[in-house]
C-alpha cells in the first residue's frame, strides 16, 4: 500500500499533476464514510445523497 502512495505521489510530481491530490482525497474519505456507516442508523441518509 505504501509502494502505491509513493508511485501515486511520483506520478503527481513529475506530471505536475496535482489537481488530482484533492480529487484522490475526497473519494477516499467518501469511501471510507460509506464502509463506516453501513451499520449504523446514519445509513439510509447516506444513500440518499446518491
Amino acid at each position: 500500500m505504501l509502494d502505491l502512495l509513493k508511485d501515486l505521489w511520483g506520478f503527481m510530481r513529475a506530471r505536475k499533476k496535482f489537481w488530482l491530490a484533492p480529487i484522490i482525497l475526497f473519494m477516499l474519505l467518501l469511501g471510507a464514510l460509506i464502509v463506516l456507516s453501513q451499520g449504523s442508523a446514519v445509513a439510509p441518509f447516506i444513500y440518499t445523497l446518491f
